[in-house]
């Protein structure tokens, strides 16, 4: 059913269609019964799904990457689509406006997206306010990162600020130090930096009644030793996994033609083209942890099938992003089947 109303959706700018959706989500609380008749529809449930990763159990290891709900507006009924949990953000301490627009572009041939969205979002304040909403049966992870003009010597405070305010709402922290559409931000994944930002937020969970997870988001982008340095910052410094990968700004192998892509210009690019390389990210980061380190996968899921090779590689959970764009509502009860049928 999707597939024949996509042409029509893709008719429309991303950001046109994404602000629809959010709005057709918003309508389900004012519909009778509007939850439970998605809930049944797009929903999946078996108890052979559920897993406990980092100490949370999650009712199936399906999740939707940061980035849709950036305002942690519709996570209950985001959950309603059958994600076993929901990554909102990227979160900054300020509210901005990100990037200028168009910043986002679908390239159909190759079910991908390039995006430069830039962090765009309300400010922490007015996450917190949305999450005290949220149902509590609802795992939600809160990806947190910087403002656009603070500059990367005082990134600690803006990474700090966002965890110590959103501490009591979400579930697990994931620290976005790899996308690519923040000027400077991805120099962020050097050692030395990512270790003064984590020392940070470790200092402030230290000082809390309950001990949250907090894993680290990497860039595709990254070369095997720059990996390992990574990984020493999570094994020293005590974090509790990684989110394989983030976009990447790459642009080979495409099926749209060259001149279309170099007119959308800067941005990081998701779907189908990053299938491979994340897949390879979490195989690497498995075998070097030895299978010890809790890994979401997620990059170029498009298909049941990718999201069983990324557990099969090491993932303890996977994420959608585009490929939730590309099938449709019904994309992760179509995985959790799979997944319980194997």
């Amino acid at each position: 059913m999707y597939r024949f109303f996509r042409p029509l959706f893709f008719l429309f700018s991303p950001e046109s269609m994404h602000r629809f959706i959010m709005a057709m989500l918003g309508a389900l609380r004012f519909i009778p019964w509007g939850k439970r008749a998605v809930t049944r529809c797009c929903t999946f449930r078996q108890a052979s799904l559920g897993v406990t990763v980092f100490g949370i159990d999650f009712p199936n290891p399906v999740g939707l990457a940061a980035g849709f709900d950036k305002n942690a507006r519709r996570v209950n009924e985001l959950s309603c689509l059958g994600f076993g949990h929901v990554e909102v953000g990227s979160v900054t301490p300020l509210a901005q406006g990100g990037n200028p627009k168009p910043r986002c572009f679908r390239l159909p041939d190759d079910m991908a997206i390039i995006n430069r969205m830039g962090f765009n979002n309300d400010g922490v304040e007015a996450v917190v306010k949305n999450l005290r909403r949220r149902n509590p049966s609802v795992v939600v992870g809160a990806n947190i990162g910087k403002n656009t003009l603070t500059p990367n010597d005082h990134a600690p405070d803006d990474y700090a600020a966002c965890f110590a305010a959103l501490y009591p709402h979400a579930d697990y922290f994931v620290v976005n130090v790899s996308c690519p559409n923040v000027t400077c931000l991805r120099d962020l994944q050097s050692r030395e930096q990512l270790t003064a930002i984590v020392r940070r937020l470790t200092a402030i969970r230290a000082r809390q009644p309950q001990r949250k997870p907090i894993l680290l988001k990497l860039s595709p982008d990254l070369t095997p030793p720059q990996i390992d340095d990574a990984l020493a910052v999570i094994a020293t410094e005590n974090l509790d996994g990684v989110v394989a990968a983030n976009t990447t700004t790459r642009r080979d192998g495409l099926k749209t033609p060259q001149h279309k892509v170099a007119g959308m210009g800067n941005g990081g690019l998701s779907g189908a083209p990053l299938t491979q390389r994340a897949l390879e990210m979490v195989r690497y980061i498995s075998r070097k942890t030895q299978g010890k380190l809790p890994i979401i996968g997620v990059g170029g899921i498009m298909a049941p099938q990718d999201a069983m090779n990324m557990l099969r590689a090491g993932a303890s959970l996977v994420q959608l992003y585009s490929g939730f764009i590309y099938q449709g509502p019904t994309f992760a009860k179509k995985i959790c089947r799979a997944i319980a049928s194997a």
